[in-house]
């Protein structure tokens, strides 16, 4: 059988469930290469897909890897609020 990860899909640029960009969080992807995170991130088909791995630097919470369909993407900052 092979390795298992967990994942959830949030709305993302919204106020409303199910109104905003569909976004994947693997919140633990610790052991995935990066061949295989593009391939996830191909496999779920939306616009973008995060990685949630441990922080390089002790001072940070957590690293996070962003991917669309094709290629991965620099760590976009932005503010908003998650609607469940």
């Amino acid at each position: 059988m092979g390795r298992q990860y967990p994942y959830v899909t949030v709305d993302v640029f919204t106020d409303r469930p199910f109104t905003g960009n569909p976004l994947a969080v693997i919140p633990n992807a610790t052991g995935l290469t990066p061949e295989e995170m593009q391939a996830i991130a191909g496999e779920f088909n939306y616009s973008e897909s995060t990685f949630v791995l441990p922080p390089e630097d002790p001072a940070h919470t957590a690293r996070v890897r962003i991917f669309t369909r094709r290629n991965e993407i620099p760590l976009a900052v932005m503010a908003g609020t998650l609607v469940v």
